[in-house]
């Protein structure tokens, strides 16, 4: 039996599938989809996108995807399909993954990046004082803090800019391929890179420098670093502009919680199932591009109160698992 899908536009080539409305409204596409499921009891639905593709939404389904890495895999997932994000440990699957990710870990953790606090806080920009774009400022002050985290400050803002700005916008723009560019920054990334084995710096590039593959490493997790953190920052202002009793110092980690759960950066992950997967009585065929939906977890109205609404005080207690996430691999 076909696992239910969206309804296809009338009005586009059948060929085409879900695909203009993937890339010009996804949101609505996604809940139609889940209505979709829901109707029949299911918490997968089928989307045509020019290849076999599956979207799951539930706990159990995040739980799965996320962590059976003998069913799921990395490679051949979107991010294989966009250039920022085709490389490192994003696409590195099991085993080599939990080795690659376990040389990465020790320069990202809380006690390697509190190093960096000072250095941070001196260079963030002071919000402006009048009407504001939140995004536009948003991007700009990532834009910089990333630069003054991974580089001191020293990578060259320009070209950071040139490489960064495609993935503010729309699809298809991040999954054109841009050589120069890359090229650019690959030469940018050597310079600095033999500057720190002489002489390092408190940054994260002197970390990562010793690690094989540091350069691409480098590359991948500072385009995945900007757009979700400039996203979530203008949110966060946002709400906060609506909402300025909850900005006080004690009360922001549950609005960056909430806002991380409305607005999740990352609303969409990837894996390719490696063999046929028998779920909820539907048997879903090796290859098939298997999805999960942040943005639906975190909206289904089975897990969530009244979830449409920002509400930070719901963060007093802890949600169900899998229900929330936070932080994953695209």
């Amino acid at each position: 039996m076909p696992l239910p899908h969206p309804p296809l536009n009338p009005y586009v080539p059948q060929a085409l599938g879900h695909l203009p409305e993937w890339g010009a409204a996804p949101l609505p596409l996604l809940d139609a989809g889940a209505a979709a499921a829901r109707a029949e009891g299911l918490d997968v639905f089928a989307l045509q996108l020019g290849q076999p593709a599956v979207v799951g939404f539930s706990p159990e389904w995040n739980r799965a995807l996320l962590s059976d890495l003998s069913t799921f895999r990395s490679r051949g997932s979107f991010s294989s399909l966009v250039p920022y994000l085709n490389g490192g440990v994003i696409v590195t699957d099991t085993p080599e993954h939990a080795q690659r990710r376990g040389t990465l870990n020790p320069g990202f953790s809380r006690a390697a990046l509190s190093g960096l606090t000072a250095a941070l806080r001196q260079s963030l920009p002071h919000f402006p004082a009048g009407p504001t774009d939140a995004l536009a400022w948003a991007d700009e002050t990532v834009r910089h803090l990333l630069n003054v985290a991974y580089f001191a400050g020293e990578f060259d803002d320009a070209l950071l800019s040139r490489f960064l700005g495609p993935l503010r916008r729309p699809f298809p723009a991040p999954m054109l391929p841009r050589p120069a560019t890359l090229a650019a920054v690959r030469r940018e990334l050597l310079r600095l890179g033999r500057t720190r084995s002489k002489h390092p710096r408190p940054d994260l590039l002197s970390t990562l420098i010793r690690q094989p593959g540091w350069m691409e490493d480098a590359r991948v997790s500072l385009a995945a670093a900007h757009d979700t953190t400039t996203h979530a920052l203008a949110y966060a202002v946002w709400e906060l502009a609506q909402a300025p009793q909850w900005h006080t110092p004690e009360q922001h980690p549950a609005v960056i919680k909430e806002v991380l759960r409305l607005y999740p950066p990352g609303w969409m992950g990837s894996r390719r199932l490696r063999r046929d997967l028998a779920w909820r009585g539907r048997t879903l065929p090796a290859g098939t591009l298997a999805l999960y939906s942040t943005y639906l977890t975190h909206r289904d109205p089975a897990l969530w109160a009244d979830p449409n609404t920002f509400r930070p005080e719901r963060w007093a207690h802890k949600p169900p698992a899998w229900a929330y996430l936070s932080s994953f691999r695209v």
